[in-house]
């Protein structure tokens, strides 16, 4: 069954640069949909790279407030959304910290950005002790980097700055997709979480970047998610036809990276999402039954477990979510790029993850995500073990 039937027709909104100026910042509140253009062809051989260096250095700045915020998280700093998930400052702060670092690295681009939040709550009756400390916090940051000393960040700045993520998305021009926080959850118990950062062209993810600060930096495959100190803190990154890099989060020396090839069931072990509420799990324990894994599951929150199964820390990753659920984009485009080097990303049809209609992700029933050797194997484990739960009920 689709879980998802109707996906309204995506607007496609660019926002001019707002940070093209030195301080005072000036912004400017025009926005204009795309003309409309022919579709390209992407070649696997298009350079990305100063996309590639402004995305790292967004996403490592906003892990290094995420990770000071983690530390000296503090029960104001929660807030909740109309679906009762946590938001914290950090979450604000580091889609505004993303959205300015992008467009000052990329002055020249029109700039487009599908993320999660939204300043509607920070501009009620009384969150404006929250957005005054968010502006601290962002330029805390800028301040201790240096990189763009020219200006300090305003509240309406931040507000304008996190506002800009409101775009819809599509197959036409390029969208940055970003996760600000993934596993807010996560996070505030002080475990998994990702900053994930995503480019789209013509609709088409061809760039990733996902912060895991607190991923060990040595295999997790025994399922320990915890490491001494000075060893925790990945950066995975990956582009288009160029395959996966991860380094530390904290230096500039990365290695190649590959999903683990093996074509043993018996050898695989599975990654699920930590929330029973995110994931089926009694679902993924029939699938794996029938593959004859025997290993126990790895649960961890956000799209970490696509960066740890991108350097082999796992070989499957289940997602089903419960009926009703819609998957957006920002939740699986970084991780989805990151896996590619050897790894597959499809719903429970086989068909590939549709990233060019809009926030939300037209999809049959769930995620699945193995090497290309064991997919056929585990599609056919997947449908047998969906028939069985329905002809139950």
């Amino acid at each position: 069954m689709n879980l998802v039937s109707i996906i309204a027709k995506p607007e496609i909104t660019i926002t001019k640069n707002p940070f093209l100026v030195s301080s005072p910042l000036l912004f400017f509140s025009n926005k204009t949909k795309s003309k409309t253009s022919i579709p390209r062809v992407l070649s696997s051989s298009m350079s990305y790279n100063k996309e590639l260096a402004a995305a790292k250095k967004a996403v490592s700045l906003a892990a290094r407030l995420c990770q000071k915020m983690q530390k000296a998280i503090l029960q104001s700093d929660v807030q909740s959304k109309s679906d009762k998930s946590p938001v914290t400052v950090a979450d604000y702060g580091s889609q505004a910290l993303v959205s300015y670092a992008l467009q000052r690295e990329l002055p020249s681009e029109l700039f487009s950005l599908v993320a999660e939040e939204d300043s509607e709550d920070l501009l009620k009756d009384g969150g404006q002790e929250t957005l005054e400390r968010i502006t601290k916090l962002v330029n805390d940051i800028l301040a201790t980097d240096g990189s763009y000393s020219d200006s300090t960040l305003s509240t309406e700045d931040i507000v304008k700055a996190i506002d800009c993520g409101k775009s819809e998305g599509g197959s036409r021009g390029r969208h940055w997709v970003l996760d600000p926080i993934d596993g807010t959850k996560g996070f505030l118990r002080g475990d998994q979480y990702a900053i994930a950062l995503a480019l789209l062209d013509e609709g088409t993810v061809v760039l990733g970047v996902l912060a895991c600060p607190n991923l060990p930096l040595p295999s997790i495959a025994g399922g320990s998610q915890h490491s001494l100190p000075g060893e925790v803190g990945c950066l995975f990154f990956s582009v288009v036809g160029g395959g996966t890099y991860m380094q530390p989060l904290d230096s500039s020396s990365a290695v190649k990276v590959q999903v683990n090839a093996t074509d043993n069931p018996e050898e695989a072990s599975l990654f699920e999402s930590y929330e029973a509420a995110h994931s089926m799990h009694d679902l993924s324990s029939s699938i794996v039954k029938k593959l004859g894994v025997k290993a126990p599951p790895v649960r961890i929150d956000s799209q970490a477990k696509y960066g740890a199964l991108s350097r082999g820390d796992g070989v499957i990753y289940l997602r089903f979510p419960h009926k009703g659920y819609r998957e957006k984009i920002w939740d699986h485009a970084a991780g989805c790029i990151v896996v590619s080097a050897g790894g597959l990303v499809t719903d429970v049809a086989g068909n590939p993850l549709d990233f060019s209609r809009g926030r939300y992700l037209d999809l049959d029933t769930g995620i699945i995500v193995t090497n290309q050797k064991l997919m056929p194997l585990l599609l056919k484990a997947v449908r047998e073990s969906i028939e069985e739960k329905a002809s139950s009920l």
